[in-house]
Parts: structure tokens; sequence; C-alpha cells
């Protein structure tokens, strides 16, 4: 009996790591066995760095609000420290958006932790 060979399925999976790998420098867009390197290795840093962008906006925010706080005369730590003994619901995303766009609204937290 011959051999049978799935070219379909082959191409169509090797098309697929080629397709991912459009816009790759060089052979990395254009040879399979390279273009399957590089698109797993994007894959792992997509991976991880979905978990490592959360770490980065929380450092962000945290570094908007400590300057904005201090602008007002108190520390990050007891603006955050305040506003839980108070039961004020703002988390930091909200904290940080009010500090750099509307100090005004910012300045009225800050008072009403004071």
């Amino acid at each position: 009996m011959p051999r049978s060979v799935n070219a379909v399925a082959s191409r169509r999976r090797r098309k697929k790591i080629l397709k991912l790998a459009k816009g790759y420098y060089g052979s990395r867009s254009k040879v399979y066995t390279i273009a399957k390197n590089t698109v797993e290795k994007g894959l792992q840093y997509a991976y991880r760095d979905r978990k490592t962008k959360k770490r980065e906006f929380r450092a962000l925010w945290i570094q908007r609000i400590n300057a904005g706080s201090r602008q007002h005369g108190i520390s990050y730590s007891q603006l955050i420290g305040k506003l839980n003994a108070k039961n004020i619901g703002l988390n930091r995303k909200v904290l940080a958006d009010l500090a750099l766009n509307n100090p005004d609204a910012f300045k009225a937290v800050v008072d009403a932790v004071k």
C-alpha cells in the first residue's frame, strides 16, 4: 500500500505559523523553521507580559497618586490609609486619573480625608 501524506494539513499548519510571523525581519518571516521559533518565543513573551502589564500600571498609578498627594502636603501611604479608614471606596486607577486630569476633584478627596 502506498504511503499516505496529509499535505493539506501540513500546508495549513505551516501557513498558520508564517501568517503569525508576518512583519518580522528577513528569514524570520520567510523560512518556516526560523519563523516557528520566533513565533513561539513571541507568544511566550505575550503570555508573560499580560501579567507584567498589570504590575506596571499599578506602579504608575501609585506614582501619580503620590505626586498629586504630596502637592497637597500628604504622602501616598497616609492618603491611602486615611481613605481606607473613612471607607472611601476609590481605587488607585480612579485616584490616579483624578490626580492627572482633574486636580480640583483630587484636592477635594484629599481635603475629605485630612
